[in-house]
């Protein structure tokens, strides 16, 4: 494991993943000058946005480590890893914040070369396959052999931390070395969405356009961020008629399916639905196990078989969650010098055994709960019987009798005054649905895991 990635998992426990994702995944260790770490970046605007945004996090995340700083640079490598411009360096996580070169590089877009947006860690021949993800699995590599002809567009949607990323770079990889004349464009929809507004603002909404609307592939991940964004679903669904039309291979990932996201437009929601639909489901025991071989082989260490089992049935059910425990195991052994065993692996990983629950608190639920529908906690509250916000209400009042002790009077008066048998009826309404709707039972499920994480 290079000092880069060491630094990275640290930073991945201080952000959000549509953070981490968005500015962190696709950086690139190049060397180690003198206890200074020197990263490639894809572009100028995640250059510029680490060192004005993340410094403190970076910062942080050196502590206790044998660097002095990490200096951001853009360009393209060579074989020595010296091909770059000095002029677009800046340092992170020394003493001082980053700044120099940020102003002129936010000026601009610059958008990412393909080989530069898709992480060379994720590809098929790395992809554990197991019951959960096997369908998901086998459509991506059918797009990845035919673009536009198998799956157009393709939809993968799970929770957070699957392995829906993973494949969507694995496409873009295998696409690029099949189909080398291909232009193959991934982003975030996050990503998307900002790079839409600096062009706006500039009045450069047609570099934009040519950009997105130029491509045989178009790769789109957490589609759910755009959910309530009007100006940017209309930019979207543009994009997506003039790509479809042309017969360009589209593929995206959602935490939900079409018809679970709210927030989405009906004309999106219907053309996402033309393709073909994939849920990703959490890994079982078995896939877990294999998953921690495949990257314990990867890393070159030999994970002990109790250390394995543990690691395996202490995560919950990301893969995320999985992969960071294995890389904070590894983290630590070689800090410390000390060989990975359970005894190593129960101290480093307590967090996984902590019996203690968090108090969770009603307010909290109405916070989590609203910022998964796009609702603010008083919108959950109204007397409306609108079912955009109804169906939330429900979730969140099922939510607070799973996760409080709140009398069903008590979560009644909470929320605007409701009789207990509404509360009550509201509560196995949504235990009903989760019975037979996955993607339902997996959302009150992640957002639990939040509110008691």
């Amino acid at each position: 494991m290079d000092s880069w990635e060491v630094v990275r998992q640290r930073v991945r426990e201080k952000v959000s993943h549509e953070a981490y994702e968005n500015w962190f995944a696709r950086t690139q260790f190049l060397n180690e000058e003198s206890g200074t770490i020197r990263v490639l970046t894809p572009d100028k605007v995640t250059k510029t946005w680490i060192e004005q945004e993340y410094s403190p996090v970076l910062r942080q995340a050196l502590e206790g480590l044998p660097y002095a700083g990490i200096v951001f640079e853009t360009g393209t490598t060579d074989s020595n890893n010296n091909n770059h411009n000095s002029n677009n360096a800046g340092t992170a996580g020394s003493s001082q914040a980053a700044s120099g070169s940020s102003a002129a590089s936010s000026d601009g877009l610059d958008f990412a070369k393909p080989a530069l947006s898709l992480n060379p860690k994720f590809s098929f021949e790395n992809f554990v396959v197991g019951s959960s993800n096997q369908f998901a699995h086998a459509a991506a590599q059918a797009v990845a052999q035919s673009p536009s002809r198998s799956y157009n567009p393709l939809f993968l949607y799970g929770g957070t931390g699957l392995g829906k990323t993973h494949l969507m770079h694995a496409i873009g990889r295998a696409l690029q070395s099949n189909y080398g004349s291909l232009r193959i464009v991934y982003t975030t929809a996050e990503r998307f969405m900002n790079e839409m507004i600096h062009c706006i603002r500039t009045e450069r909404m047609n570099l934009f356009q040519k950009h997105y609307r130029s491509a045989d592939i178009l790769l789109v991940d957490d589609i759910q961020v755009i959910a309530g964004k009007e100006r940017t679903q209309e930019e979207f669904f543009h994009t997506f008629n003039e790509l479809f039309d042309h017969q360009k291979q589209i593929v995206i990932s959602s935490d939900a399916a079409p018809k679970n996201t709210p927030g989405l437009v009906e004309r999106l929601r219907s053309r996402f639905e033309w393709g073909l639909m994939v849920d990703v489901q959490p890994p079982d025991l078995e896939t877990k196990m294999a998953i921690l071989d495949k990257k314990a082989g990867e890393e070159g260490v030999d994970l002990p078989e109790d250390v394995r089992v543990f690691v395996a049935t202490k995560t919950k059910t990301s893969v995320r969650e999985l992969e960071g425990a294995l890389v904070k195991l590894i983290a630590y052994s070689s800090v410390s010098g000390v060989a990975i065993n359970i005894g190593m692996a129960q101290q480093v990983l307590k967090h996984l055994t902590a019996s203690p629950e968090k108090r969770v608190s009603m307010e909290q639920i109405l916070k989590v709960v609203g910022e998964r529908f796009n609702l603010t906690p008083g919108q959950l509250k109204m007397k409306t019987n609108a079912r955009q916000i109804s169906y939330p209400r429900q979730v969140a009042m099922y939510l607070v009798r799973e996760l409080t002790q709140a009398s069903l009077p008590e979560i009644g008066r909470y929320f605007g005054g409701k009789h207990h048998t509404t509360v009550l009826h509201s509560i196995n309404k949504i235990d009903e649905l989760k019975q037979s709707d996955a993607t339902l039972s997996r959302m009150l499920q992640s957002m639990s895991d939040t509110l008691q994480g």
